[in-house]
């Protein structure tokens, strides 16, 4: 059983701190809002209840090799957008053709959206040459509660895994 104080909540409406208490501990956060779901339909204050994940990780997943041509690409992509959305503004406002305008900003964001993401790559200096995502993981993830409901929790959490684990399903029969 861990116990620890929570803090004001992210609101910033400033509130007593209470005390909180895990419950249950899960490997992947599928279980742990399985959980929180199983309380939830069993008429538990899930307001009081949080899902924690600790020991946490960056990991990041090379996408692929970053040239001065793709970053060019995807500069021109981002520019296009951009353009675009300068040449809806200019057009609503147009008397002229507006189909037009709106083609003159994607091509115009383009162009610039390239020069600009292949510049960018090119100062790098070979520094960074690869694309990628990054993600934060953790590695278990704990259901904590308010003290005062930490019992009621617990005995709702035990029926689940018992449940789950079929060992009721010979009863009675």
């Amino acid at each position: 059983m861990t116990q620890s104080w929570t803090g004001p909540p992210a609101g910033g409406a400033e509130t007593p701190a209470r005390p909180t208490v895990t419950v249950a501990s899960y490997p992947d956060y599928a279980s742990a809002q399985r959980a929180v779901d199983y309380l939830s339909d069993n008429e538990f204050p899930v307001e009081r209840t949080a899902i924690v994940g600790t020991d946490l990780r960056l990991v990041e997943n090379v996408l692929g090799r970053m040239t001065v041509v793709r970053a060019g690409l995807a500069g021109a992509a981002t520019g296009a957008w951009f353009g675009l959305f300068i040449g809806l503004l200019f057009g609503i406002f147009s008397d002229s053709n507006w189909l037009g305008v709106i083609l003159a900003g994607v091509l115009i964001g383009a162009l610039w959206g390239a020069v600009f993401g292949a510049i960018a790559h090119a100062m790098t200096g070979g520094r960074r040459d690869f694309t990628s995502t990054s993600s934060l993981q953790a590695a278990q993830y704990g259901v904590t509660v308010d003290a005062e409901h930490a019992e009621a929790a617990r005995q709702l959490l035990t029926r689940l895994n018992w449940q789950a684990s079929g060992a009721g399903s010979g009863i009675g029969g």
